[in-house]
């Protein structure tokens, strides 16, 4: 950040008094810019025994595989945010169920949220950041071809928790460096 958003003046890194971390402030007008953390949204969509995966058509990890997921908006719940983002980017209609796993990714400063989906019907239409919209079985997943840390944790949380017969909430936190290089 180099500007201040109120009133177009430089802004400079410190420790605002009363304050404990550097933050960007703008000695022109006193405004002080904080930056959290985005929240990321998504579903972990079934119909019957499958689960439904995007195949990525933009940056990053074109090309690989992901659940449907994306930034939160204003003005959203969260629940309306993973339900907006699985139709903008498979076409799927889903019934929101319960909240099923959130990971913190402080390297990112992102917090990922997936919630449990049941699938209305089978239509599937992808939007213009998916290249495909598919349903895989357990034994289909294409684990190597999973696009982020945070769903690839989802899902074998899914599957151990679909064997065991009884779903749970997930926690946990994705932590840099990657475990893969092309991570």
């Amino acid at each position: 950040m180099k500007f201040c958003s109120l009133c177009g003046h430089e802004v400079a890194l410190g420790i605002p008094p009363g304050d404990n971390r550097p933050r960007y402030s703008c000695a022109s007008c006193g405004t002080i810019h904080y930056q959290n953390p985005n929240m990321v949204l998504g579903t972990v969509p079934v119909w019957g025994d499958r689960v439904l995966l995007c195949k990525r058509a933009i940056e990053p990890r074109y090309g690989y595989w992901t659940l449907p997921a994306g930034f939160m908006e204003n003005g959203e719940t969260t629940v309306e945010g993973a339900a907006r983002e699985t139709v903008e980017e498979a076409g799927a209609r889903v019934e929101i169920g319960e909240l099923f796993s959130m990971l913190d990714v402080p390297h990112v400063h992102q917090v990922h949220i997936f919630f449990l989906a049941e699938m209305l019907g089978p239509e599937l239409d992808p939007g213009p950041e998916s290249l495909e919209a598919k349903l895989f079985d357990e034994a289909e997943i294409p684990w190597e071809q999973i696009a982020f840390r945070t769903v690839e944790q989802t899902l074998r949380w899914f599957f151990e928790d679909r064997r065991r017969g009884a779903f749970g909430i997930h926690t946990g936190a994705i932590q840099y460096p990657a475990r893969r290089a092309n991570r």
